[in-house]
């Protein structure tokens, strides 16, 4: 998947609704985003057809289903996924290196030139506290640096990070490697839920290739003009 040449090519638009309906009403206030995700809700209630109806508008779809399972089912699951014809989709770098090649073996086979295996790390809900308590005794970015390079040993493409690791991995592992960010809140924003974030201008400057934005923007009085606030702070950080 080629890299993001303009800064509205970075933005990737959280449709975080209940439903298709929900969804097509936020591509008709935003336009066309270039990219979209689609995550656990919505394509639990609606299925592979949301995929396709945000397909049809013309923009291309991030996957986000962390797939986690035994090695033959992750990579069953990344052939369908390639299959929808989206452009990313996600698995969990804590599966381990076995599932992580299995997946990446199971992408090269399916014919979808243009999807892009994303490795989750530490999820950015997750602060020391929380990564304590399942048994990791370590900070975030450590624990995110050695999923990272378990993820590049595998042959996966690129890792979902909080924008508060991205300088280290880019210093650890060089540029090949795709990261793309959740966690990103314009200062305009609450951070919510989320516990290690920045802004999209700071995570870019970072080097994230691509920033998961959601309710920022989806959930605006004005989503469109949300939108344009953010791609104006990514022209001119």
């Amino acid at each position: 998947m080629k890299l993001p040449s303009r800064p509205q090519d970075k933005i990737i638009v959280a449709l975080d609704v209940p439903d298709t309906d929900g969804a097509m009403r936020l591509l008709d206030a935003l336009g066309t985003p270039t990219l979209c995700k689609i995550g656990l809700e919505l394509f639990t209630a609606q299925g592979p057809s949301v995929v396709k109806a945000v397909q049809s508008r013309g923009s291309s779809v991030f996957l986000d289903l962390k797939f986690h399972d035994i090695p033959n089912t992750v990579a069953h699951a990344v052939r369908s996924a390639a299959d929808l014809g989206v452009t990313m989709t996600t698995l969990h770098a804590s599966g381990g290196p076995v599932m992580l090649e299995a997946a990446a073996k199971a992408a090269a086979a399916s014919g979808n030139n243009d999807l892009l295996l994303l490795a989750v790390t530490v999820l950015t809900s997750m602060d020391a506290a929380q990564l304590s308590s399942t048994g990791i005794g370590v900070d975030p970015k450590a624990q995110v640096l050695r999923l990272a390079g378990l993820t590049s040993a595998a042959g996966i493409g690129g890792i979902v990070c909080s924008p508060l690791e991205v300088t280290a991995i880019r210093d650890s592992l060089g540029n090949d490697l795709r990261i793309v960010t959740p966690g990103v809140r314009p200062t305009w924003a609450s951070a919510g839920d989320q516990k290690r974030v920045m802004t999209p201008a700071e995570a870019v400057k970072a080097g994230s290739d691509w920033l998961v934005i959601g309710r920022p923007i989806t959930a605006a009085e004005n989503p469109k003009e949300a939108y344009a606030k953010v791609v104006t702070e990514l022209s001119y950080p």
